[in-house]
C-alpha cells in the first residue's frame, strides 16, 4: 500500500512525537518474507550460521565478545550482525544479519526468533526493513516492519554491527 503525498505531507508536518517525528515512516522493501518453522529457532545460532561470525552466548554478549576478533562498527555493511542490546523487553538481547543496504538510514535483515508469541517466533524473516531513528544517523536505535501490523514498530537500541573481517588488533 502507498501513502499517497498529502499523507505524507501531513505526517511530516504534524510529526509523529518522540526523537522520529521528522522522520515519514518508509515503506516496507516490497520482497519482505517470512518463512514459518516447525518450532522456534533461536536468533544467535540462526545469526551464526547465516553471518558466519563464529561467537556464542546470549546475543547481548556478541559486542563484547567479538572486541579483538571481529571489526565493529556503527554502519550497516551486506552480511554483517546487528546486535540489539540487552533491555526489558529483550532480556536476552537480539541479533540479526544485514542483507542489503537500501539507505543511509534504512536497511533490509534476516533474523529468527523475532516476535510476541509463539506464532510469530516460529517465522524467520527474510529481507525485513529496518530503519535507523537514532539522532545523528549513527544506528543506535532502529525500528523494524511489522508485517502483520503494517507499520513499523516501537525503537530498540542497538550497540552496533559486527563485520566478517578478522580484528587486527
Amino acid at each position: 500500500m502507498r501513502l499517497g503525498t498529502a499523507v505524507l505531507a501531513a505526517i511530516f508536518l504534524g510529526g509523529l512525537g518522540g526523537c522520529a517525528a521528522s522522520l515519514p515512516e518508509p515503506e516496507p522493501a516490497p520482497d519482505q518474507a517470512a518463512l514459518v518453522s516447525p518450532a522456534p529457532q533461536q536468533c544467535v545460532p540462526y545469526a551464526r550460521e547465516v553471518s558466519g561470525i563464529e561467537i556464542r552466548g546470549d546475543a547481548w554478549t556478541w559486542w563484547a565478545s567479538a572486541a579483538g576478533r571481529y571489526q565493529r562498527g556503527s554502519h550497516p555493511l551486506p552480511g554483517s550482525v546487528l546486535v540489539l542490546a540487552r533491555s526489558k523487553k529483550l532480556r536476552l538481547g537480539h541479533l540479526a544479519v544485514v542483507t542489503a543496504i537500501d539507505g543511509p538510514r534504512r536497511i533490509r535483515i534476516t533474523h529468527a526468533n523475532w516476535g510476541s508469541d509463539p506464532e510469530t517466533r516460529r517465522r524467520v524473516y527474510r529481507d525485513m526493513t529496518a530503519i535507523d531513528v537514532s539522532p545523528g544517523n549513527r544506528w543506535t536505535e532502529i525500528r523494524f516492519w511489522n508485517s502483520d501490523a503494517g507499520a513499523f514498530g516501537g525503537a530498540y537500541k542497538a550497540q552496533g554491527f559486527i563485520y566478517r573481517r578478522a580484528d587486527t588488533i
